[in-house]
């Protein structure tokens, strides 16, 4: 479906937004909880009424006490109006669970919400936070992940412009940016001196062979890096889900000088993800393959998290230098030689980087002023 520029779309006002995604599942890693609370305490603030949905897997009655608790997160963390319903799957309608008010938009994160046009909202709207992936399946045929979506909006801010790699399927892709909340992420000095990052080494699905090219995952990414705490002599550590038969690479992180920490254990909830970001002198990332290889202008809503709390990002280039500013807060590289430069620059001169870094979450992140626009794209008053 080819929709118009935003000048084309009539406003229509809506009453309610629901986000869809997989949290339920999820409840054990802080900062996958964190992405969709950024989103829904967000859209809260612009007096909208938010709720979740998360889609039937399974049992559901099984599911009833973590759709409780997270219903719980949210009012701990101001949105009590807010609350959490679990869809069925097989197409069913949805929309007396929801809201009998059909003035609905559906923001459906990745496809999640089965079937979404059999939620009779009034617009329902594809979230694209794995730019990349979705679009070679559906070009290779492998899933259809857009299908009974109205319109189609990315954070790979890239797509669509003819030096990236990533296919459109035909759509008009509106992009947006990740957003935080900054009143939920203030500033705060290190607890320690030390870069840190919260990751996945290969994540949920493999490898993509797409036009006689492979893209890849975090750990065909990492590898090239792996004595950047060596060559610097700084102290590195991650929060890091890697499965315990990954000896090589456990082995070479060892040699290296990372030190690794289990994320459940450090970031398993919202509030501890936040206390170990805010503990950190600064991040030090390294970006999934197919993000670095497209040029997709990919950046993590974790790192955004790392902006606001004024903590210096070092972060891998996936075609974001002409997006954001860099050099001051926010530095990037593409060789083991720019992140060791880019590790000296944050720790020679860090309380200036420091104060960049929330600058530039609050002019270019603050959810006030990403989700404004992102409903203006839509068309949504």
């Amino acid at each position: 479906m080819m929709l118009g520029g935003p000048s084309e779309r009539s406003h229509t006002a809506m009453k309610c937004i629901a986000l869809g995604g997989s949290v339920i599942a999820r409840l054990a890693r802080g900062g996958h909880v964190w992405m969709f609370l950024n989103y829904i305490l967000g859209f809260r603030r612009l007096g909208g009424r938010v709720i979740f949905v998360d889609r039937e897997l399974g049992d559901v009655d099984s599911k009833r006490g973590d759709a409780e608790a997270l219903t719980q997160i949210m009012k701990d963390f101001g949105a009590t109006e807010s609350s959490v319903v679990i869809v069925p799957s097989a197409g069913r309608v949805w929309r007396d669970s929801v809201s009998e008010d059909a003035q609905t938009l559906l923001i459906d994160v990745m496809g999640f919400v089965e079937h979404p046009e059999a939620s009779r909202a009034a617009q329902t709207v594809f979230l694209d936070i794995d730019p990349g992936f979705g679009q070679m399946w559906c070009e290779l045929g492998l899933a259809d992940v857009f299908a009974g979506h109205d319109a189609f909006v990315t954070i790979g801010e890239n797509i669509g412009k003819p030096f990236c790699e990533i296919p459109t399927c035909g759509l008009d892709w509106l992009t947006t940016r990740p957003p935080v909340v900054l009143d939920e992420w203030p500033p705060t000095p290190p607890a320690r001196p030390v870069f840190t990052t919260v990751a996945s080494w290969r994540g949920s699905y493999g490898p993509i062979d797409y036009r006689g090219k492979r893209y890849g995952l975090r750990v065909h990414e990492f590898r090239k890096f792996l004595e950047l705490p060596r060559i610097t002599g700084r102290e590195f550590e991650l929060a890091l889900d890697i499965h315990p038969d990954e000896t090589r690479d456990l082995d070479a992180l060892d040699r290296n000088g990372w030190r690794l920490v289990d994320p459940q254990d450090v970031a398993g909830d919202p509030w501890s993800y936040r206390k170990y970001i805010q503990g950190s002198m600064a991040e030090f990332a390294v970006a999934k393959s197919m993000y670095v290889e497209t040029r997709s202008g990919w950046f993590s809503d974790r790192s955004v998290c790392y902006l606001a709390s004024g903590k210096p990002v070092l972060v891998q280039d996936t075609g974001i230098r002409d997006i954001y500013p860099t050099g001051e807060g926010l530095l990037v590289y593409t060789t083991l030689d720019e992140a060791a430069a880019g590790v000296e620059e944050i720790c020679s001169h860090y309380e200036r980087h420091s104060r960049a870094a929330r600058a530039i979450a609050e002019e270019y992140f603050d959810s006030d002023k990403v989700l404004t626009r992102l409903l203006e794209k839509l068309g949504v008053a």
